[in-house]
């Protein structure tokens, strides 16, 4: 029997951490969880509007509850948000309730990929475009010491899912 029967998805926002589980689900045949469509759901609020009108700690909080709340799901991957591994005891419940893959790119991806991407993040919408690089720069250096803990870590931008597969199934019974 499996002793992990939750993959979690980290990385910092722009990553590409939605799109990947969702193919790895598809891949290993299992559901397939967005923590922050769960928030949106349970405060009934997007995230925006969490932060604009309760702040990051109140989010930070919802966010841990609605983490720590999904520890009975079975056959799920989730993926979280860039900073959930980042709060409290977030990153070792993950550890200790799941298999963890950060998908880890460099500043001047995600700057590409947040450029790209539609709408304006809460933690990033009010930062020109000429301090976004800087702003991911720093936020990395602080949140890797929590990301790097992962179980698997996965560098490229073009994701092997066949290669991924077999890496989770090697440490699903570890």
């Amino acid at each position: 029997m499996l002793k992990y029967r939750i993959v979690y998805i980290i990385g910092f926002m722009g990553s590409g951490k939605s799109t990947a589980g969702k193919k790895l689900a598809g891949k290993l045949g299992w559901a397939f969880i967005d923590l922050d469509k769960k928030i949106e759901e349970k405060s009934g609020k997007t995230i925006s509007r969490i932060f604009s009108s309760d702040g990051e700690d109140f989010f930070r909080k919802i966010e841990a509850e609605v983490l720590k709340s999904m520890k009975n799901q079975t056959e799920t991957v989730i993926s979280t948000g860039g900073g959930t591994p980042c709060y409290g005891d977030n990153m070792d419940f993950m550890l200790k309730t799941g298999v963890t893959i950060y998908l880890k790119r460099t500043p001047a991806q995600l700057k590409k990929r947040l450029a790209e991407s539609s709408g304006k993040r809460p933690l990033i919408q009010d930062i020109p475009d000429e301090q976004l690089l800087n702003f991911i720069e720093e936020k990395l250096v602080y949140r890797e010491k929590w990301y790097n803990k992962a179980k698997i870590s996965i560098e490229s931008l073009k994701i092997n899912y066949t290669l991924l597969h077999s890496l989770v199934k090697k440490n699903l019974d570890r």
